[in-house]
């Protein structure tokens, strides 16, 4: 091999990847079996993750399996690594473990629908990225419609468009204004940073 030399890293991702390729891993297998293991194979994709209309704990609705909600919601979990895309929309969903209903099963669905619609879809590092770091924060004011609680977003980019961190998470205290939603938001994005 080229131990020492400039090439060396290079080579060896090269000879990684083949060698990987060739036992039959791909991007798109873990997606897969998520779709097989919930019998979403055959389903129709859709082109967003989440409905804009959001969801509450309203208990009213027909109870389902609550293991099944929280295998689908934990496989979820784990694509997010490299599906950013899916985040916020797991993140959510993943709130509702403890009572699960239709409307819940529903929605977690969509997100497999899309997962369907998009599976070739991730996250690819070209070696001549640059160092630039460029990161976005935001927050939707009292978006939880039971406890009135805000949610924090934020990515950070490396070379303008190669996401390299992203979080999705409830904040913690209950805003008063939009201005303060926002300002708890660009905090956890800059401790991000830091």
């Amino acid at each position: 091999m080229l131990y020492g030399l400039k090439q060396a890293p290079r080579a060896w991702y090269d000879e990684l990847s083949k060698f990987l390729l060739s036992k039959g891993f791909t991007k798109a297998k873990y997606a897969q079996e998520i779709l097989k293991k919930h019998g979403m194979t055959s389903c129709d994709g859709i082109g967003t993750p989440m409905a804009t209309k959001h969801l509450d704990a309203d208990l009213s609705e027909t109870p389902i399996d609550q293991m099944k909600y929280r295998s689908m919601v934990e496989a979820l979990m784990y694509l997010t690594a490299s599906r950013p895309d899916i985040m916020h929309a797991t993140c959510y969903y993943a709130r509702y473990q403890a009572q699960p209903t239709k409307k819940h099963l529903t929605v977690v669905k969509r997100i497999l629908r899309y997962l369907k619609d998009t599976i070739h879809m991730g996250l690819w590092y070209l070696k001549d990225t640059d160092f630039e770091l460029t990161t976005f924060s935001d927050s939707d004011h009292a978006g939880c419609l039971d406890s009135r609680k805000s949610t924090s977003g934020g990515i950070q980019f490396l070379g303008g468009n190669k996401p390299v961190s992203w979080s999705s998470k409830k904040q913690e205290c209950t805003s008063m204004s939009s201005a303060k939603s926002e300002y708890v938001s660009l905090s956890a994005c800059c401790a991000q940073v830091l």
